[in-house]
């Protein structure tokens, strides 16, 4: 190698190491900047949410702490345009699930849940969005006879399983229309996802669904841990039905996780006008 080209590619070299120790140097300190930090939520393996008080829910009432302070809402009934839609997308799936395919990803099941309040060190913002599992909720009376139910018919061949989703979706009594339910799959004493620290410092949480017609609920979050020992037995049978449910069609968990019950405040739909000029652009229904 001449001695100017060995030269000239040891001061590049050497530019480039320091460019990529400035790089490195700036990566430690983002990290360092944005570090994940552990809440107080957590009771030895267990939480329990503070900010949500359903002593009235009976009453049709729940208060939820927002920003410090206490409020009252008015819980509220889904209409039935929006329970004739959920359940004729479930029922549409189950067909094309029988038939060997995987049903589309937007509809009834996936809904995208905002939720905002918690920084928990590694972003400028705290405004969350994910996308979720969301079921529909048996009536409290209905809950203990359909786990059974689940219970005994979890080990049949899937085309007995899919019989017996149906004939729920087809059961128009069977379902609560005050509340969604769904699952928080991932949130540990060592981990905790960006929604569960939001929705256990600030209840409020937005549902919307990819579809035409397409709904938002607005809604106030309850967070239910199965270890919980101040769950009331109605509350333990909730964990207890969205856990069997969820693994009906899934594969079994090692263990069974958190429950997120959506209290319904009010709903708006949100389908473009030209829907048969039955589109409300946003407006709220209830």
């Amino acid at each position: 190698m001449e001695r100017r080209t060995f030269l000239v590619s040891g001061i590049l070299s050497a530019a480039a190491c320091s460019f990529l120790s400035r790089i490195v140097e700036g990566v430690e300190r983002i990290q360092e900047r944005f570090t994940v930090q552990k809440s107080d939520f957590w009771r030895g393996d267990y939480f329990h949410q503070t900010n949500v008080d359903v002593s009235r829910i009976d009453e049709g009432v729940i208060r939820a702490r927002i920003g410090g302070k206490w409020e009252s809402y008015k819980i509220r009934e889904l209409d039935e345009a929006f329970i004739e839609w959920n359940i004729k997308d479930r029922l549409e799936n189950l067909t094309t699930m029988k038939g060997g395919k995987m049903p589309d990803w937007s509809g009834a099941h996936n809904a995208a849940v905002a939720t905002y309040g918690k920084n928990r060190g590694d972003s400028r913002f705290s405004l969350n969005n994910a996308i979720k599992g969301t079921g529909l909720c048996p009536r409290k009376e209905r809950l203990g006879g359909l786990i059974v139910r689940l219970q005994e018919t979890g080990d049949r061949p899937y085309a007995e399983k899919f019989d017996v989703l149906e004939s729920m979706y087809r059961d128009g009594t069977l379902w609560d229309r005050t509340k969604l339910i769904s699952l928080e799959l991932y949130a540990k004493p060592d981990f905790e996802t960006h929604t569960f620290l939001n929705q256990m410092g600030n209840p409020v949480s937005t549902i919307v669904y990819l579809d035409i017609p397409s709904y938002e609920l607005r809604t106030i979050a309850r967070l239910l841990h199965p270890k919980d020992p101040d769950l009331t037995v109605y509350e333990k049978q909730i964990v207890t039905y969205i856990n069997t449910v969820h693994t009906y069609m899934h594969s079994r968990f090692k263990a069974v996780v958190p429950a997120v019950v959506y209290h319904v405040i009010e709903e708006f739909d949100n389908s473009p006008a030209g829907r048969g000029g039955k589109g409300k652009r946003g407006l709220r229904v209830v």
